[in-house]
């Protein structure tokens, strides 16, 4: 029997160990973040060179719960999937990499690659050349090397598995199978891809059924064998790095460099908005900016009217959930058309910000057919600015930008903004997924800010939809990419009683304050809504990011968020 006094010296050395692996982990993120603003202002580096060592070294000490076994011998299937749905088609096969900005490409003969799950412009130089715009600020550069850094990390696993002699003369019999299917574009019998999927279970370590998963999961009606060509130029590059000195080489283009950090796309976006509100007499009514999605807030304003058929025969949110499948396109269209006709105005972006933007002027709006059943007088009826998602960083430069007053012939105009509303994805550390989190606070990951802030929207607000709300404070990450078991833990078992993580709270945060306290943009009294619902969960395997998207779990959580802010700026 184990004595009191050595059972609390065990928990005691438990506890430490802990705290330490948590400080260890803290330390890598800010290695890493401070690695990769040194790296952009270098101007290049080799991932897989001396020049990427701390990186490497960074992201396998940090060991991220996205990418999963990153720090084991065997192949990362899910966080591959990951990464991959946020880097341009054929990455895998190019030596060089360009980080540039917005220079003119889209003038060009050549065709934007646009990511699955990140709205960036990419253009394939040549057969070795990837370049990739970077319009979003620091967020997005971080964004890319990380997954660049963990893309590579696997392909030398990959090679590692394969090779047999260090010459890279020898190879195993199941990379020259592979080889030969993809070089020669083979059109595979279903036997036949069986049997390469054996293969590829002894190249990655994994079983077959994994191995069929991950086919699946990159297979495409135009490209059903991606997954196959995916793994080969893989290994293939870290083949040519390790025996025939082919180093892959990131670069950052000079333009990108002088640029970063000017707020010039986000002043180009802002001034588009602030010029359609002038030239439809907008600019002197009550202003509510809501960041959130494309569909949500028309949705729910003009779904009702624009479907009175559909609308009858659903109750609660079903209309909604049925929006939201992809089969429903024509019902789509027929919301966005009548929605145009009845005050919503769409500002698809050029800027190069990526943020589309509704503006929905609610004099036009026949409440009579909406679940509001309110009224204004026509000169005191609201605006809504609906703002599609920021990306780290960008939120303060856009934020920032639309908050500062209008410039027109010497004249400066500012906006009346009465509320900001800011909803979205997050990571939760209590629940799960399609749960809901109401943030009292925002603190600013590897620094002491922190931004406690009256939330006008309550715990009690969003109860009663049939889904479970935390309240609490949130942490500002520098990247999901980057968020370990540790770290999160560690926020949320603390006294900081983190509830959830995400990436642009704090950045949304520190402009309306700058704009609001300080420099006198906007009224000091501005109210502020902060909710999210949860996308994963980074603290219980198999509900990280990687794992998959919420589907319909995310619609009941959306829709009740937008209904509550809708009915606080409606509210008299």
């Amino acid at each position: 029997m184990v004595s009191l006094p050595t059972l609390l010296t065990i928990m005691s050395q438990l506890k430490n160990k802990e705290r330490t692996r948590a400080q260890e982990s803290t330390n890598a993120i800010e290695r890493l973040y401070i690695s990769m603003r040194h790296l952009f202002s270098r101007g290049f580096y080799k991932p897989m060179g001396v020049s990427g060592a701390t990186l490497r070294k960074s992201l396998l000490s940090l060991r991220p719960e996205i990418y999963g076994s990153i720090a084991e011998d065997k192949i990362e299937l899910n966080g591959l999937v990951y990464v991959i749905e946020r880097l341009p088609e054929g990455i895998e096969e190019c030596q060089f990499i360009n980080l540039t900005a917005d220079e003119g490409y889209s003038s060009s003969h050549f065709r934007p690659i646009i990511p699955p799950k990140r709205r960036r412009n990419c253009y394939r130089i040549d057969k070795d050349q990837m370049n990739i715009e970077i319009t979003r600020g620091r967020s997005e550069i971080y964004d890319i090397l990380t997954h660049l850094t963990f893309l590579f990390i696997e392909s030398h696993k990959i090679k590692d598995r394969i090779l047999i002699s260090i010459d890279g003369e020898e190879v195993t019999r199941e990379w020259e199978n592979l080889e030969e299917v993809v070089l020669n574009n083979k059109v595979l019998t279903d036997k036949e891809r069986e049997i390469i999927i054996v293969h590829l279970g002894n190249i990655l370590g994994r079983t077959y059924s994994e191995v069929v998963a991950a086919y699946k999961a990159f297979s495409s009606e135009k490209n059903p064998d991606r997954f196959f060509q995916l793994i080969y130029w893989l290994g293939k590059l870290a083949i040519n790095e390790s025996c025939y000195q082919k180093k892959r080489t990131v670069t950052f283009s000079s333009v990108l460099n002088e640029q970063i950090g000017h707020h010039i796309y986000g002043e180009i976006w802002a001034n588009k908005i602030k010029d359609v509100l002038s030239k439809n007499n907008l600019f002197e009514r009550p202003t509510h900016i809501i960041s959130a999605n494309m569909h949500s807030v028309m949705n729910s304003i003009y779904a009702k009217g624009a479907l009175p058929g559909k609308a009858q025969e659903t109750k609660n949110f079903e209309l909604f959930q049925l929006l939201s499948d992809d089969a429903s396109k024509p019902l789509q269209k027929k919301v966005k058309e009548y929605a145009s006709q009845n005050g919503l105005i769409y500002i698809k972006d050029d800027s190069g910000t990526n943020i589309n933007v509704q503006i929905i002027d609610c004099a036009k709006i026949d409440f009579s057919k909406t679940d509001f059943n309110l009224s204004f007088d026509l000169d005191k009826a609201p605006v809504i600015i609906v703002m599609d998602y920021a990306f780290g960083e960008q939120a303060y430069e856009t934020m920032d930008e639309l908050l500062k007053p209008y410039k027109q012939k010497k004249k400066q105009t500012h906006l009346h903004v009465d509320s900001i509303s800011i909803m979205g994805k997050a990571g939760i550390l209590e629940g799960g997924k399609g749960d809901i989190m109401i943030p009292n606070a925002h603190i600013f990951e590897g620094t002491a800010d922190n931004y406690p802030f009256k939330n006008e929207l309550a715990k009690e607000d969003l109860e009663g939809f049939g889904v479970n709300v935390y309240d609490g404070a949130m942490v500002t990450v520098l990247g999901t990419s980057l968020q370990n078991k540790d770290v999160l833990r560690f926020f949320h078992e603390s006294t900081w009683q983190v509830i959830g993580l995400e990436m642009e709270g704090a950045h949304y945060q520190k402009a309306i304050q700058a704009a609001s306290k300080i420099r006198g943009n906007i009224s000091e009294n501005v109210k502020v809504r902060y909710a999210y619902y949860a996308s994963d969960n980074p603290l219980e395997t198999g509900a990280t990011l990687a794992s998959g998207g919420l589907g319909m779990t995310g619609v009941i959580p959306t829709y009740s968020i937008t209904k509550r802010i809708l009915e606080q700026i409606f509210k008299k």
